[in-house]
């Protein structure tokens, strides 16, 4: 496995590992990169360019100093990514806000996916009621080890809250703030019913940030997408369950890749 940065400022840390199509997996709101070391090593031994980002202001990325722009900021960062590798068309997985920066780009630049993959997501935060939206914010200020413990379902693998764990820790606050703030302020009511590219949904039947219910509305609102739902499984699939997951996942990627 490679790490690079992508400039321009601020600069992206990318990890990638293998060639073929490329496929950018991108982290929630309170990981980064590390998070899918179980998909790019196995990504990468079937044929796939796998690659995992640190957004902007997480990670080995740089910080910066405007204020968010939730779309146009990550979307663009994206698109560096892919121009980077060398990639007309790539696959796009993203968990939960990487699920809502995925969603964004395959809105406005559709032409330059080949499918997308959104895990354990919403699709807007308007389809929260207020009170869910004021727990979530208050949650993500929160990092006890009770409050991450709920993130996890009852059936995740060993290692796999430590790993949460290290991922919070190296949060850089002052970013990871704008992030949040972008986030509820922003990304409010996407038009998901106008995406045409092949949309799996992957969620977990114990997700206590967004329940299947919100995972199954989601699905059926994007003409053709299919749901994917993981037993005993809470808001981090790939993190708690990187076997299961990376069998569904790899099903969907190979029948989408190009011919």
């Amino acid at each position: 496995m490679e790490t690079v940065l992508i400039g321009p400022a601020p600069r992206i840390a990318v990890s990638f590992a293998g060639s073929g199509p490329l496929v950018l997996f991108l982290h929630g709101i309170r990981g980064n990169r590390n998070n899918w070391v179980h998909q790019i090593d196995a990504f990468a031994q079937h044929g796939f360019k796998a690659a995992a980002w640190d957004a902007r202001g997480y990670g080995d990325s740089d910080d910066y100093d405007t204020p968010l722009n939730f779309r146009d900021h990550f979307v663009g960062d994206v698109l560096r990514v892919a121009e980077y590798f060398g990639a007309r068309k790539f696959h796009l997985v993203g968990l939960s806000m990487g699920g809502r920066i995925a969603r964004n780009v395959v809105l406005y630049y559709p032409d330059r996916v080949y499918s997308l993959t959104v895990v354990n997501a919403n699709p807007g935060f308007n389809a929260l009621s207020a009170d869910e939206v004021r727990r979530f914010v208050t949650e993500r200020t929160k990092r006890t080890p009770q409050s991450m413990r709920k993130l996890l379902g009852s059936n995740p693998r060993k290692g796999a809250y430590e790993e949460l764990m290290e991922g919070i820790a190296a949060i850089r606050d002052h970013s990871y703030r704008k992030t949040l703030e972008a986030s509820v302020a922003q990304d409010r009511d996407a038009p998901i019913e106008k995406i045409r590219v092949p949309t799996r949904i992957i969620a977990g039947e114990e997700d206590t940030v967004y329940s299947p219910e919100l995972a199954r509305a989601m699905a059926s609102r994007i003409s053709g997408a299919d749901l994917v739902m993981m037993k005993r499984t809470g808001h981090l699939a790939n993190l708690e369950r990187p076997e299961r997951f990376n069998e569904i996942l790899l099903e969907f990627l190979l029948r989408h890749n190009p011919k």
